[in-house]
């Protein structure tokens, strides 16, 4: 690795060696679960590129999972990505240090500062050559680091529009059981797209279609079973969400930061993201700069004559565990004040095992206040089964 480390034989390890040792884990069968110390940083960072590797892979983006592969490769060997990620190691995932060295990486080639690079992204209509792939992006990194520098501090926030074909299933399952009109509140919404997500055209099995049937985003072919209250009107008085840096959909600058987090190699993700930028336009939803245990206590109050719904999708992984405790205080809080004419929802999408798998859950006071799994769901909304 970087370092030189001994392997305890009298020898130092490639990075070959080293990025194998980390991806095969210590059975040989699987990679390590568990994150190597923050005072072994090179090794740190390798193993989180190779896990964000995995990720893509399974989830449909070989282009970035080799470019990861080549990242972590690079890391060990004290390459351009070792002084780029390194020096800012952060502990176990690292705030998704893969998926925002990606995003940065991405920036320079839609910004048209990466031209070689280029010619691999499908998303400015290359064709990924994983030969040469890696060397390309890795050129791109040392000739651009100052910029990468500054790019890669931001933090993950894809707002993938997809997820909400695992969300849609709580949102009927309220709207149904509740028969209110629904205001929504999203926490971790980024720039708030999902805040407009009533006004996606849902393609339901049996020939059902909700939401808004002359929606630009269309969700089609998601779902593995029929959805119980599937034809609940979504009827939203209020949308109203928070982040702790909050994306203006509507600016270019919020487009960019938005069209970088998507996966190069996944067009048809892109073209839902036009799609949904263009809603936003015309739907306006405010996205408050806070924390979410105090956004919640301003903002999220059960209030007759609709269903308040707080939602979030693959939010509390990244939330630090004060936090994280503080949030679900404030919620159980909001939750004393619930009544039939003012009822308080709580639907998550969150990971639900070390495949990444999720699950999308509900509480419902006063109706039902103890979890339900609902469904579970690829982190982008696919393969939706309901339970």
């Amino acid at each position: 690795m970087a370092g030189g480390a001994n392997d305890g034989r009298g020898r130092t390890p490639s990075s070959q060696e080293v990025v194998g040792h980390i991806e095969a884990g210590p059975d040989g069968t699987r990679g390590a679960a568990v994150a190597p110390p923050v005072e072994q940083p090179e090794l740190l960072t390798a193993w989180q590129l190779i896990s964000q590797a995995r990720g893509c892979q399974v989830m449909g983006s070989p282009l970035y999972a080799h470019l990861l592969m080549t990242a972590a490769q690079d890391v060990v060997s004290g390459g351009p990505v070792a002084d780029l990620l390194v020096p800012r190691a952060r502990p176990d995932r690292g705030d998704a240090a893969g998926l925002r060295l990606m995003a940065a990486v991405h920036r320079l080639v839609l910004t048209r500062r990466a031209p070689r690079l280029a010619m691999h992204y499908p998303s400015v209509g290359g064709s990924p050559d994983l030969v040469s792939a890696g060397a390309d992006f890795l050129e791109a990194v040392a000739e651009h680091g100052e910029d990468l520098a500054r790019d890669v501090e931001r933090p993950c926030q894809t707002n993938e529009v997809g997820r909400a074909a695992g969300l849609v299933v709580g949102l009927l399952e309220v709207a149904g059981t509740t028969g209110l009109p629904l205001a929504l509140h999203e926490v971790g919404a980024a720039a708030g797209l999902n805040l407009r997500m009533d006004a996606w055209r849902y393609e339901l099995p049996g020939g059902l279609v909700t939401g808004d049937p002359d929606g630009e985003v269309v969700l089609s072919g998601r779902w593995r079973g029929p959805l119980p209250h599937a034809d609940a009107p979504l009827r939203v008085v209020d949308r109203r969400g928070c982040d702790l840096l909050p994306i203006d959909p509507t600016t270019p600058d919020g487009r960019l930061a938005l069209s970088a987090s998507v996966w190069a190699d996944q067009p048809h993700r892109f073209e839902r993201l036009g799609a949904a930028l263009r809603t936003a336009a015309r739907i306006p939803a405010v996205v408050d700069r806070a924390t979410t245990s105090v956004w919640v206590r301003e903002h999220v109050a059960p209030t007759p004559g609709h269903a308040t719904v707080l939602y979030h999708s693959i939010v509390e992984e990244y939330l630090p565990t004060e936090e994280l405790t503080a949030f679900h205080e404030a919620v159980e809080e909001a939750a004393t004040t619930a009544t039939e004419d003012a009822p308080l929802a709580w639907i998550r999408m969150e990971p639900s095992s070390e495949l990444r798998h999720h699950s999308v859950s509900l509480r419902l006071w006063p109706h039902a206040p103890d979890l339900r799994h609902l469904a579970t769901t690829g982190a982008h909304g696919d393969d939706v089964v309901p339970l």
